[in-house]
């Protein structure tokens, strides 16, 4: 199969990396190989994942929470955090997704906005695989919206009592704590927002899994029912108000879309390569026709731009001078490539295209969510526009 170095050796993609990114890389693409490759297809297709053995392994890794300080997680650079989802995406984005729900939002929102008691209890087992956490804040009718959510928090003497409904949770039926979004009477504006830390087991608590997904297949997805769900005062994330708690995590997240979308897109056209190298047509190879060979040439320069663009905003996330924008923007761009790319390929391959013996359906599908989950291609291209303009065209 071709490799990913004969791709990305047209930009020296190496040069731009450390010697210890470089090895985070390959430790991390060598476990995709050995460990998930081999058994992701049917994963996607009988829409079932073995999240608690896989939640184990990526912790043994170091992969969970990766680029947060202390607390059992490693530390890592951004940079080195993005080639790890861009590793794990290069096998599904449900891989992807499951490290970015754990260590990007539910980790982090616990690990920069929770108590030291709520990181002492969580996070380490977090960080180890032994415990599974999911992110409640996107409801049925409030996705790109969420100042609007309907879930709320009530104070009922020094207790918290939670009623709502969250949809499209990653791990959900799966997590042993969520960490849920909730309108609070704190405050009559957004900043009325809180989040709680809601360990699973709590009486009113139900997490029923989604079923019939045409993507992310090899990925958990669920609906979170609070129905009168009492905590204790101290479940609170104490330095979280408003929609800034939220928000940051998902800039987290979208963050790790960015290397990750284009690990798909990588994989896509190392098996056209493969493919059109091997899948004689007229009596020669499929990879010596003219138009093959400009289809691969126009996607492998789209690759080698969605890499340079992840790395230089891994590197301002790095130096801390990152802004949303510029999030949106390695988002909005990367996904919407990595989608035409999966389609490109798919014409390369022919029929072969659209069965699980190749990747390239599979990625294909899965791509369709992570254009509109961590905020919708809209979203950003508004989110760029605003940067612009100085126009606020959300509404």
């Amino acid at each position: 199969m071709a490799r990913p170095e004969t791709l990305t050796q047209l930009f020296a993609l190496d040069s731009l990396l450390t010697p210890e990114e470089i090895a985070i890389r390959n430790t991390v693409r060598e476990f995709g190989n050995e460990r998930l490759r081999p058994y992701v297809a049917d994963w996607f297709e009988n829409a079932q994942l073995p999240v608690r053995e896989v939640a184990k392994e990526l912790g043994s890794l170091g992969a969970l929470g990766m680029h947060l300080e202390g607390y059992g997680c490693p530390g890592t650079s951004a940079t080195a955090y993005g080639l790890a989802c861009l590793e794990l995406e290069a096998v599904d984005s449900g891989l992807r997704s499951l490290v970015s729900v754990q260590g990007s939002l539910a980790m982090f929102s616990i690990h920069h906005w929770g108590s030291e008691e709520q990181k002492q209890e969580w996070l380490p087992r977090m960080a180890a695989g032994d415990a599974l956490g999911c992110f409640g804040l996107t409801e049925p009718d409030f996705g790109s919206n969420p100042a609007g959510m309907r879930t709320n928090a009530k104070r009922d003497g020094d207790d918290w009592v939670l009623d709502g409904t969250k949809m499209w949770i990653t791990n959900g039926s799966v997590a042993d704590v969520a960490v849920v979004w909730a309108q609070t009477d704190l405050d009559d504006s957004p900043r009325g927002i809180r989040g709680f830390v809601v360990p699973t087991d709590t009486p009113g608590f139900s997490a029923p899994e989604i079923k019939k997904k045409m993507s992310l297949r090899a990925s958990i997805t669920s609906e979170l029912v609070l129905d009168g769900v009492r905590l204790p005062s101290s479940a609170m994330l104490p330095k979280a108000a408003g929609l800034r708690g939220p928000l940051t995590a998902l800039g987290e997240a979208r963050f790790g879309i960015v290397f990750g979308a284009i690990g798909a897109a990588r994989d896509c056209l190392e098996a056209a390569i493969d493919y059109a190298e091997s899948r004689e047509v007229f009596d020669k190879p499929l990879a010596a026709y003219q138009l093959t060979q400009a289809k691969i040439a126009d996607m492998a320069l789209e690759v080698g731009k969605g890499h340079l663009l992840a790395y230089h905003l891994g590197r301002l996330k790095d130096r801390g001078e990152i802004r949303p924008e510029q999030v949106s923007t390695g988002k909005l761009n990367n996904v919407r490539e990595a989608i035409a790319i999966a389609r490109e390929c798919r014409t390369i391959l022919g029929a072969n295209g659209i069965t699980l013996e190749y990747p390239v359906i599979r990625h294909a599908n899965n791509l369709e969510s992570v254009l509109t989950y961590e905020g919708t291609a809209e979203v950003h291209q508004l989110t760029i526009g605003k940067a612009l303009t100085g126009q606020d065209a959300f509404r």
